[in-house]
């Protein structure tokens, strides 16, 4: 049986990978498909990637596609989850910031250079139309825990993350919220080193195959709101207004799709040059 190990966040957007685990799908193909978190989020496995610590990942379409223009071997094998990622504005619930507008030229908390909240603050700084050197400061706080503890503290000013993700800290503290920002294109993908692919490209469309099937139907799996209201311990209103707002893929991106991404990332200096499509994505 081969060993393969993939990487993603520890959020409800992966649960579907968590039921089929928990179901032993995997093994009927041969696969012993190990799960790891990265709580670190984009930048913390594209370094995975790159250092074969992992074989694939469930990883932020804008994240991956920088760092493979950049030099990571790795391909995008499938779009996972189709509609945008709605990043939540938050600042310390003490802070006196009342509007997004109160934030020009303080310092975005990011997880790190090159990840998903470091990139999302150029694409809601251009939105608002901010100064990109002026105006755009940034601190690293590590991931959401990091976040949680040091934005009350001052180590940065606002943190981007994905809003229901953070609702439980918004409710209760120590979060506030004031606004948001949808990514413009397709939110996560499932990424493949290169090496990979040419040694194990069955198993992963083994995989493929198997996650496509869950996520088909996984809206209409009985009490599945609750089901994640309980596992990621939100409120069930919440969880069943995520469930509305988010589709699932069984495809890959398309070529257009892929040029936008590299143009915006252009445009906001995240990456000097662009690759061909087909340098990005691998269609079994």
């Amino acid at each position: 049986m081969k060993t393969i190990t993939i990487g993603g966040v520890p959020e409800h957007f992966n649960l579907p990978w968590y039921l089929t685990l928990k179901n032993k799908e995997y093994q009927e193909k041969g696969v012993n498909l190990r799960w790891k978190d990265f709580s670190g989020g984009t930048g913390q496995m594209n370094k995975a990637l790159r250092s074969g610590e992992i074989d694939m990942a469930v990883i932020l379409t804008e994240g991956i596609i920088r760092d493979i223009v950049k030099g990571n071997p790795s391909s995008i094998v499938q779009v996972f989850v189709k509609s945008p990622l709605i990043w939540g504005i938050h600042v310390a619930d003490t802070a006196s910031y009342t509007k997004v507008e109160d934030l020009r030229g303080t310092h975005a908390a990011i997880s790190r250079f090159g990840s998903g909240s470091h990139l999302m603050a150029y694409v809601h700084a251009e939105d608002q139309g901010w100064d990109m050197e002026k105006d755009l400061k940034f601190k690293v706080i590590g991931d959401l825990e990091g976040a949680l503890e040091g934005l009350p503290k001052g180590q940065g000013d606002y943190f981007m993350w994905e809003k229901f993700t953070t609702k439980p800290y918004v409710d209760d503290g120590p979060f506030r919220i004031l606004g948001e920002c949808p990514t413009p294109w397709p939110c996560f993908v499932i990424a493949v080193r290169n090496e990979f692919i040419t040694s194990h490209g069955q198993a992963v469309q083994d995989i493929l195959a198997i996650i496509n099937r869950t996520t088909a139907h996984f809206k209409e799996i009985p009490e599945i709101a609750t089901m994640i209201a309980h596992r990621y311990g939100q409120q069930l209103q919440d969880v069943e207004e995520w469930l509305r707002l988010t589709e699932w893929s069984q495809e890959n991106l398309t070529e257009i799709q892929v040029e936008r991404i590299q143009s915006q990332l252009q445009k906001l200096d995240l990456i000097k040059n662009k690759l061909l499509p087909d340098r990005i994505l691998h269609t079994f």
